[in-house]
């Protein structure tokens, strides 16, 4: 349905320019093959319905709908958070498939009730086709997350790898790189836990990231990423080489039960680290969870408030004991982790390049931009959509 309906707009906006040059004398010829197109799209838009299972779709809405009504729900709230959550998200994505059929009928009307083809029709048809182009994007990447945990929040973790200083700086990049990408996305954000280098950057950080399918979209950054540049930390203005792993994984404390004992934990409280001179710093409200039995560690220094900060490494830890257990089972390993990689040479998905010239290059996919510095800036869609196109040709085989 989504191809149909994107190649239905692409179809119209060709014809539009197209036409207005070539038959610009015969406006009611013009008028008629704009309809012939719009048709053909929309027929065939008709016909790939079943691509996006909207009966299914709607037999899951009804049965989650009738879940909510219950008057027992509220018994089990954690449970009917859940319920409430897939609801909401089930009731979201069958609107804008409605909302995009109405877009299309528009489109339809305007070609078939407007008695000429001047250019104040071709202006007012080319600002639909825009909207609705919008639109078919969101829906087309909603198509993408039916993985278990796509809809989860993400947690990614930024390690410094080989580079020294370089590579604590280029984590540092990566963080604001995802900063920047979360907020042109409206994603709801926070970091518990930083740790910063002895001269520049960070050695490491972990980022939560909660948004509309946020894990669906970030595990796709999962691996090593490389950065080749003149060096700012280098007086001869040398090439320099830097590596950086992000890890990502889905939080799922409030999803998957599983208890805890007691027993199987160290809980250590220190002073948290920074650039210094904020209340953060003076007192001991940072903390770090060890699980025992496993050797896990995490850990949280951002609030000032030592009972959150422990919240928020107790949400962690599960995340991560979680990641173990999937781990346990040789095709979860493959599906959520990928196995641990070497933070060095050999090993990157992507690679940043200013120097000798600019590009950044993903390569799994072979997807690739000239304009770094847009990318650093945040804009990932583009490698975040080729990588799951890949992901989804490669289920298929």
């Amino acid at each position: 349905m989504i191809r149909a309906i994107a190649e239905a707009v692409r179809n119209i906006k060709n014809a539009m320019e197209g036409e207005h040059k070539k038959w610009e004398w015969k406006p009611e010829l013009k008028k008629r093959r704009f309809w012939t197109i719009f048709a053909n799209s929309v027929n065939r838009f008709m016909i790939s319905e079943t691509l996006f299972d909207l009966p299914r779709r709607q037999e899951k809405l009804a049965i989650l709908q009738g879940e909510s009504k219950r008057a027992d729900l509220w018994q089990d709230p954690q449970n009917a958070g859940k319920i409430l959550k897939m609801l909401k998200q089930e009731e979201s994505e069958l609107l804008k498939i409605s909302d995009t059929e109405i877009a299309l009928q528009t489109l339809q009307e305007m070609v078939e009730e407007s008695d000429s083809a001047d250019g104040a029709f071709l202006g007012e048809l080319s600002r639909e086709a825009d909207r609705l182009s919008e639109a078919i994007h969101d829906i087309s990447l909603a198509t993408y997350f039916s993985g278990e945990h796509d809809h989860f929040p993400a947690i990614i973790t930024i390690s410094a790898g080989a580079g020294g200083t370089d590579a604590q700086d280029w984590a540092q990049i990566l963080l604001r790189m995802y900063t920047r990408y979360t907020d042109m996305k409206k994603d709801e954000t926070e970091v518990p836990d930083i740790s910063y280098g002895e001269e520049a950057g960070i050695k490491g950080a972990v980022m939560i990231v909660r948004g509309p399918h946020a894990y669906g979209r970030l595990h796709t950054e999962r691996g090593v990423h490389r950065l080749v540049r003149i060096s700012p930390f280098n007086a001869e203005g040398k090439r320099q080489t830097s590596f950086a792993m992000v890890d990502v994984i889905p939080e799922v404390a409030d999803e998957v039960e599983f208890e805890i004992g007691p027993k199987d934990l160290r809980v250590d409280t220190y002073r948290a680290s920074g650039p210094g001179g904020q209340h953060v710093n003076k007192t001991d409200s940072a903390v770090r969870i060890t699980h025992i039995p496993t050797g896990t560690v995490s850990q949280c220094q951002t609030s000032r408030s030592q009972h959150k900060n422990r919240e928020a490494a107790m949400r962690l830890l599960k995340a991560k004991l979680f990641k173990l257990m999937q781990e346990e089972q040789k095709e979860k390993l493959e599906e959520l982790r990928g196995g641990h990689t070497e933070i060095a040479w050999g090993n990157q998905i992507r690679s940043y390049v200013f120097h000798p010239y600019t590009m950044v290059k993903d390569h799994r996919t072979g997807h690739e931009i000239r304009d770094v510095k847009r990318v650093i800036d945040g804009d990932l869609d583009g490698f975040i959509e080729a990588y799951l196109q890949f992901e989804a040709k490669a289920k298929r085989k």
